[in-house]
């Protein structure tokens, strides 16, 4: 069973939607993520506005002619965003950080693969075909650090973590990727 890795950087994406949610609400309506399968329904909702944003890339695995997993990204626009984890992302790095680092940077928004396929390298293989055309290899991304598992999965792969926890372990975690020029700035935790 050899699994393909396509990527994508427009509207032909849009032929998988289904299969795309379906792997979303696989990934992500069960622990720890624990979401709703409206939640699933909304990210299908936006992709065709997400495959319009400049530098829109994806990737799919497709197995026996089945979408296994995917993973989204676009160029982070400036003025930075203040929308969804955004101000989270902000506050943790600082204006002038976020601006040098950030944006004009690709930012994987989405990474998710099916259960039966976590454990296999599939996931890397995705992250890795979405950040390949990453602009002067500026890659980003952002998880909960409430997910041990997803926060340790990206060190595995090379990315750097730039912003720590506040001592009550929540928020959001930003990891630059493993040519993002800016990674040995990174401020090391206390």
């Amino acid at each position: 069973m050899a699994t393909g890795i396509r990527v994508h950087t427009g509207i032909d994406l849009l032929t998988h939607t289904d299969a795309l949610r379906s792997v979303y609400a696989d990934a992500f309506c069960a622990p720890p993520w624990n979401e709703d399968e409206e939640r699933a329904t909304e990210f299908a909702g936006l992709l065709p506005t997400n495959v319009e944003r400049p530098g829109f890339t994806a990737a799919t695995a497709v197995r026996d002619g089945n979408v296994i997993g995917f993973a989204t990204a676009w160029t982070t626009p400036a003025p930075f965003p203040t929308d969804r984890c955004y101000p989270q992302a902000a506050a943790g790095l600082g204006p002038e950080r976020t601006a040098d680092w950030l944006c004009g940077a690709l930012e994987v928004d989405e990474l998710a693969v099916r259960p039966a396929a976590r454990g296999t390298g599939l996931a890397g293989d995705l992250l890795n075909a979405v950040t390949a055309g990453a602009p002067d290899g500026r890659a980003w991304l952002l998880t909960s650090v409430r997910n041990a598992r997803a926060m340790a999965f990206y060190r595995r792969q090379g990315w750097t973590q730039v912003t720590h926890p506040s001592p009550d372990g929540r928020g959001i975690a930003v990891f630059l990727g493993p040519r993002h020029p800016a990674r040995s700035l990174a401020p090391l935790p206390l």
